[in-house]
């Protein structure tokens, strides 16, 4: 009996050494329920702070037959600028049924699975970048999110060599191989960006029908989500960068962060450029509230904020 109860006890303690010694690659305990995730820590585990702001429930791209509150919508024409006299005066359907001849109709997503742990790098544009050696780190993602312009030949060793996903508007598209989806932001939209033969297919090399499944719209109701319940309404509109991680948030379970905020001279300009014009600043967007967010959202474990050298 007392023979027994050892073998009992030596098992229980081997058990217990196992889960310890693996704690670093993923969490174990006796008893447990089944992770949301293969990561360390899922982010879509409740949090109070988090789920304050994250809403699971707001489809971050468009799909054909997504229907637009009016809220959204008349956010999306004051905010993006869809008002101006220059913009076609076309109701949102009208939009999406152009927008939809040559873009997939519902985007594929991968979703969590307690059998896989789904990690993003989000890459800003920041000159903090620069001699950062930060490109292997990001390489090792698995979805690699870059915005607008962001230049990789010359500055790999700072910034990587793959590109998953590319956010970017109209008027900042930049040539596209077939490995990288175009996240479109739907800022300034006016009809001439969804004809065949526009301005927006030669620039990034899509063509209808047979590149359609690499192109993704961001969803109006995502984008006024973002500046509402993330930036507390902060600027006119979020900017791309910021779009671009909160997107991370909502399509992995782990989101690390580059390239963000100002220099230590308070000018927010980027790696590949050298400065000319000083104290360059954010526009229309909120960047010091942005970069604040991107802060706590570190300290709060909720995602690796790699800030440079």
């Amino acid at each position: 009996m007392m023979k027994s109860k050892e073998k009992a006890l030596i098992v229980l303690l081997c058990v217990t050494t196992i889960c310890v010694s693996w704690r670093g690659y993923r969490p174990c305990s006796l008893p447990q329920d089944k992770s949301l995730c293969a990561c360390e820590r899922c982010l879509s585990e409740d949090d109070p702070w988090f789920m304050k702001r994250f809403n699971k429930s707001v489809e971050p791209f468009l799909s054909a037959n997504y229907n637009l509150s009016e809220d959204a919508f008349n956010w999306w024409k004051v905010s993006c600028k869809l008002a101006r006299k220059q913009s076609l005066n076309l109701t949102f359907r009208q939009i999406v049924d152009r927008l939809f001849l040559t873009v997939l109709p519902s985007p594929d997503l991968l979703e969590s699975s307690p059998d896989r742990c789904r990690t993003c790098a989000v890459v800003g544009n920041s000159v903090n970048l620069r001699r950062s050696h930060y490109g292997p780190l990001i390489d090792f993602h698995d979805v690699i999110i870059r915005m607008n312009a962001g230049r990789i030949e010359g500055y790999e060793a700072d910034v990587g060599t793959r590109t998953t996903h590319r956010v970017m508007y109209p008027e900042s598209s930049v040539d596209l191989d077939n490995t990288t989806h175009l996240v479109l932001a739907p800022f300034k939209i006016l009809k001439r960006y969804w004809l065949p033969g526009s301005r927006l297919k030669k620039q990034t090399g899509l063509k209808p029908n047979s590149d359609s499944q690499q192109v993704m719209v961001l969803n109006p109701a995502f984008m006024r989500y973002v500046h509402h319940m993330w930036l507390k309404k902060k600027g006119k509109y979020p900017s791309t960068g910021f779009l671009a991680l909160v997107l991370a948030l909502h399509m992995c379970d782990e989101v690390s962060v580059f390239g963000y905020g100002a220099d230590s001279d308070g000018n927010w300009s980027h790696y590949w450029e050298k400065l000319r014009k000083k104290k360059l600043k954010t526009g229309a967007h909120p960047g010091d509230t942005e970069y604040r967010m991107i802060q706590e959202l570190d300290e709060q474990q909720k995602l690796r904020f790699y800030t440079g050298f």
